[in-house]
């Protein structure tokens, strides 16, 4: 067979459509096929026809049933007495046989992935008798693939995780995709892999689709999780191939290439000195980026001003460095302690060794605070040898002791009495020297045991006040004054105060300043219990006059050495009622309290500013604003641009391939027209008759578009049905009629101009040249 160009199929042996790489073989034949042992030739017996398989593609989409092939036999004569019979797979079902002429066609689509191929039997008999005229034989319909399935990756998504800080190149994982589609035909289950996004720090192998860092230094500190999209394409990543995509989420795993840091470079505690043996000083820490048993780490002292004092271990589960206390602490002996510790990684990688030392140091101080300890002896017993007839009051012996927390505290000692309950010594509470109260009896008491009880002397120290500030006002006092006020009315009670403490309470001593006391308008009047009144001095005030008026005024103690201030005292005069309500303030007041906030101020002038904006936006719209075309619909279509760029439907185009075609030349239609070329048979024009104008509006138009339109529905050379045509129609209101060539359906010589006589003079010069009769014009 001859194959065809862009994979089109044509037709092999058997009247089956074949594609060019494969190849049906009819063998038929008589005669020798060979020699037996002993030279004899051996004949195989003559057979009507015979094949192996037949081929039929997937997917069919056509409206008619799909041609598979045809039998034929020998002993067919065309008589119409053989019957062709298929038994097997999908037969009478998915293929069926035509019994006279043996054409077996299938009865629906076959899709490759659900069944590869059928296996069926064939044989022709006797239509009458029903007798064998050929024996049965096998044949193999096979059902050829298309490229109608995806590839589809097996997980979605892919999990992986790969070290920080990997070479280029470093293997992630492996994708793998699959075509359900035959690997045995064309490219169709040919898979090709990239990468969509991920890009630049991973790379996909593209026949494997194995995952790879493509970037150096890449650093889980810094960021951690990686979303990759890999895409899988069939038909060899050529255009026009199916594909399918899945995500692998990669997680850079954690690798030892920082080094454990101190937060700071010193750290202080400060400790009591009566902590126990073994118990925590302190808790220090030091930072690693890394996470895991690479940020593990291990705490260590490397120098100390008090050795044995400390020792430092390590918290697994933290990453903290204890501090412990190994021996106890004196504050008398020694305040302050300096640790030098070290820390370091408990596994560190080689790689990294050069971005520096896997360890840091840092200062710890240790501040001994001091602890309230009793006073103790300087002995932990006295023992005093005294003559019996010593007389009494006399001093035997002394005890000392001492306070460990500041030498030169006093320290007070007496003689628990349930130890000397006859009173028989006596101790000095300042000095601790024993004495006796009465006589002593060897013979009846040679051994007295005492104990001395020492404490602490408390000692109170108070400070003295001396009178060193002046009193002031009580509050920052404010009041008005009635214009209709009477004189010597109270407006205003003040009080004064004094940070001083004397012994006996504080006094305080009110008056008018000198310099106001001629003049003023307001008198001082001095309660005599720490208040002061103040009162008015005339009849009436005016807000013309005066609408502010200062009262100073003198505040004294009664102490040693005396102290004094001037306080002012302010006035308003206001407008009141007849019962002394305040009804109206003079200006100052007035404003205060009618006035806006600034708040609202802003506000206010935001909104004028918005509304002038608005005016202004208004005006600048209506002055922009064009005039609208004559034509604003969409659907206008003469200025539109149509294009069309469609290079066939390919196999489903079933106007431009019929498979039909390829099996019986012959029978091409003959009469069937292409719509997209021009016909090469010449068609006359066809002379249509002129519509006459009707009286409605827009009945011309619409009369005119429906003539065009019949007259092209029925013209076989008129162009495509996706053609543009536009006709520029003036109407009937003219005198001149139109002067459109669209309603000329005859030629020059047919058109008869008597009629430009009948439109005035205007038209008098084309009437004489296209009006006369034909011997005019030949003349």
């Amino acid at each position: 067979h001859r194959p065809l160009r862009s994979g089109k199929k044509t037709e092999g042996c058997g009247g089956v459509a074949m594609d060019r790489r494969k190849v049906c073989i009819l063998m038929v034949g008589s005669g020798l096929t060979g020699q037996d042992a002993n030279g004899v030739p051996l004949r195989r017996s003559k057979r009507g026809w015979m094949w192996n398989q037949f081929f039929l593609l997937e997917e069919y989409t056509g409206t008619d049933k799909q041609y598979v092939g045809k039998l034929h036999s020998d002993s067919d004569r065309g008589d119409g007495s053989v019957k062709y019979v298929l038994t097997g797979e999908g037969a009478g079902t998915l293929f069926k046989i035509d019994e006279k002429s043996g054409d077996i066609h299938a009865t629906k689509r076959l899709d490759r992935e659900e069944k590869a191929f059928y296996i069926l039997h064939a044989k022709a008999v006797n239509r009458f008798t029903n007798e064998a005229l050929e024996g049965e034989s096998e044949f193999i319909i096979k059902i050829h693939d298309i490229n109608d399935n995806e590839p589809r990756f097996t997980k979605d998504p892919y999990m992986a995780r790969v070290p920080e800080m990997s070479d280029i190149g470093t293997s992630v994982i492996q994708v793998t995709a699959t075509d359900a589609d035959d690997a045995t035909y064309g490219n169709s289950a040919k898979v090709v892999y990239s990468i969509l996004e991920g890009q630049p720090y991973f790379s996909v192998d593209p026949e494997t689709g194995l995952i790879k860092t493509a970037l150096p230094g890449m650093d889980r500190e810094v960021k951690e999780n990686y979303q990759v999209v890999i895409q899988a394409k069939d038909m060899a990543g050529q255009m026009g191939g199916l594909s399918g995509t899945t995500t692998v989420s990669i997680t850079l795993s954690d690798v030892n290439d920082n080094p454990p840091r101190f937060t700071k470079t010193l750290y202080e505690f400060r400790v009591p000195e009566s902590i126990e043996v073994g118990s925590a000083v302190g808790v220090i820490r030091a930072m690693d980026a890394d996470i895991g048993q690479n940020a593990e780490m291990d705490y260590r002292i490397i120098g100390s001003d008090g050795p044995g004092m400390f020792e430092i271990t390590t918290n697994r589960s933290t990453q903290e460095g204890v501090i412990l206390l190994r021996k106890p602490l004196d504050y008398e002996r020694k305040r302050q302690y300096s640790l030098r510790v070290q820390v370091e990684n408990v596994h560190i990688n080689p790689r990294f060794y050069s971005k520096g030392p896997f360890r840091d140091e840092a200062t710890i101080k240790i501040i001994v605070e001091d602890v309230d300890e009793p006073p103790v002896f300087e002995r932990a017993s006295y023992v005093v040898e005294v003559k019996e007839d010593a007389p009494k009051n006399t001093a035997i012996g002394s005890v000392s002791a001492s306070d460990p927390d500041d030498k030169n505290s006093l320290v007070r000692y007496t003689i628990d009495r349930r130890t000397d309950m006859d009173r028989v010594f006596n101790i000095h509470a300042g000095n601790g020297s024993v004495f006796i109260l009465r006589e002593l009896d060897r013979e009846e008491n040679a051994w007295h045991n005492i104990t001395v009880i020492i404490s602490r002397v408390p000692v109170y120290v108070r400070v003295l006040d001396v009178n060193d500030n002046a009193p002031t006002f009580a509050t920052n006092y404010e009041t008005f004054v009635c214009e209709n006020a009477k004189a010597n009315q109270v407006i205003q009670t003040v009080g004064a105060t004094d940070p001083d403490a004397p012994l006996g309470g504080h006094r305080f001593f009110f008056n008018l300043a000198q310099e106001a006391a001629g003049k003023a308008n307001f008198s001082v009047h001095d309660n005599k219990n720490n208040t002061a009144s103040i009162l008015t001095r005339r009849n009436s005030y005016s807000t013309l006059q005066k609408s502010v008026h200062h009262v100073p005024v003198v505040i004294s103690d009664g102490e040693f050495p005396m102290q004094s201030s001037t306080n002012t005292l302010t006035i308003r005069v206001c407008t009141c009622d007849r019962k002394g309500n305040m009804k109206a303030c003079n200006a100052e007041a007035l404003t205060a309290r009618a006035g806006l906030s600034t708040g609202a101020l802003v506000a206010i002038l935001l909104c004028v500013i918005i509304l002038l904006m608005i005016v202004v936006l208004f005006a600048a719209l209506r002055r922009q604003r064009k005039k609208e075309p004559l034509i604003i619909s969409k659907e206008d279509v003469r200025d539109n641009v149509v294009s069309y760029n469609d290079e066939g439907g390919g196999e489903e185009d079933t106007q431009a391939f019929d498979i039909g075609t390829l099996r019986n030349p012959e029978a091409i239609e003959e009469s069937k027209q292409r719509r997209d070329i021009v016909p090469e048979a010449f068609y006359p024009p066809i002379r249509r008759p002129v519509l006459p104008p009707t009286r409605d509006n827009n009945g011309d138009v619409r009369d005119f578009i429906n003539q065009r339109l019949q007259d092209n529905d029925s013209d076989p050379t008129a162009p495509p049905y996706d053609s543009l045509a536009t006709y520029a129609y003036e109407g009937n209101g003219s005198v001149a009629e139109s002067l459109s060539s669209l309603e000329s359906v005859t030629t020059e010589s047919d058109q008869d101009y008597n009629y430009l006589s009948e439109w005035g003079p205007r038209f008098k010069k084309l009437a004489d040249l296209y009006g006369g009769d034909d011997s005019d014009r030949d003349s």
